[in-house]
């Protein structure tokens, strides 16, 4: 029953040590690992064409900012297309990342399909070739992957066999991507569509990250090289009572606290749509709020940092130093809330109250 293999002590070592980098106190992960589609609807919101071209201009926008973002961006997570765009006097994003002390990741995940069978749950794809391209993509100079699952709150969902299935999956992408000296972030997210209450999140949070834990289990998941990006617990966005930062800290730690082996790194949350300043506020109350946390707990947002960084850029040239400016403010921001050290409104933004939310949201 106990007969498996632990990973090699070399390679558990270099996992645990990108994992303890990537969570070193006051920084998080920028997620701009945007597909084309989603990125393409960032882009209509400035009015500026969806080309390839433009999605450059924008990462090299992001990836040249000051040197000082450093300070609060431990890690980028990066679309494959990204990974192999330059800059414009021709140095690869990565090794412009590195040079900066901020470690490049990469989405691994093919996208979300139906669950046949279900009332409209999902799981996701992307297993086939999965080694061969963590090899690669570990050649070419990343550290850490990420894999998403959605999972919604409804009447009936999520049912017993989202939750298993993508559970199951989420297992077995950590442990290719490990193989390959990868970390893994492992997603499960528990999205804020609906009108359910924070008590209902709280529970269908802890029931999908009890799965999830099980699963890494069985498969032998070296969870000292991995980390967590749930979501935060918070009452769906059409739900008619509203709570405090400091009742969603609370639902957010103990559900934490119930399913989370001590043995993970780190938490990275995702934003899930809020905005950038609920996003700060949020992670702040959650680091404030007391009792036993033995992870550290951050961010690893993609809208929340990057709402202000497209409204001030607009597609400008003449703007790229204004949108820089607003990435390292709400990196300041988050750098700060994850060591609970953060004043609501203290860092004023461009978009800053404005919601990220998107029905249904997918990569």
């Amino acid at each position: 029953m106990a007969h498996f293999n632990y990973l090699p002590q070399a390679l558990q070592d270099e996992l645990a040590s990108i994992a303890q980098a990537i969570i070193a106190p006051g920084k998080g992960i920028l997620a701009a690992d945007e597909s084309t589609a989603t990125i393409g609807k960032r882009f209509s919101g400035i009015g500026l064409e969806n080309t390839e071209e433009n999605r450059r201009l924008y990462r090299q926008l992001l990836f040249t900012a000051d040197d000082a973002v450093a300070q609060n961006i431990s890690g980028v997570i990066l679309y494959e297309e990204t990974l192999y765009q330059k800059t414009d006097d021709g140095t690869p994003f990565a090794e412009l990342l590195k040079k900066k002390g901020i470690i490049p990741g990469i989405k691994v995940d093919k996208g979300v399909v139906t669950l046949q069978g279900t009332d409209g749950e999902s799981t996701t794809q992307g297993l086939d070739g999965l080694a061969e391209r963590c090899a690669k993509y570990k050649k070419d100079g990343c550290q850490f992957a990420k894999w998403r699952c959605v999972l919604k709150i409804g009447k009936d969902t999520p049912s017993p066999l989202a939750i298993l299935e993508n559970a199951n999956v989420l297992a077995r992408y950590a442990t290719i991507c490990q193989t390959n000296g990868l970390v893994p972030i492992v997603e499960p997210e528990v999205l804020p569509d609906g009108d359910h209450d924070l008590e209902r999140a709280q529970k269908v949070t802890e029931k999908v990250l009890g799965a999830v834990y099980k699963a890494l289990n069985d498969h032998h998941v070296y969870l000292e090289g991995t980390l967590l990006k749930p979501n935060m617990v918070t009452a769906g966005q059409s739900c008619t009572k509203t709570y405090t930062h400091a009742e969603n800290a609370r639902a957010t730690v103990q559900a934490l606290q119930r399913t989370v082996p001590p043995a993970v790194a780190g938490v990275t949350f995702l934003s899930g749509g809020q905005s950038e300043e609920d996003a700060s506020v949020n992670l702040n109350a959650i680091n404030q709020h007391p009792g036993r946390k033995p992870w550290a707990l951050t961010f690893s947002y993609g809208r929340a940092l990057q709402a202000s960084v497209l409204k001030a850029w607009g597609g400008k040239p003449e703007n790229v130093k204004a949108g820089q400016d607003e990435l390292q403010k709400r990196a300041k921001a988050n750098g700060l809330a994850c060591r609970g050290k953060y004043a609501a409104g203290c860092v004023s933004s461009a978009a800053a109250d404005k919601s990220n939310f998107v029905k249904s949201h997918a990569y």
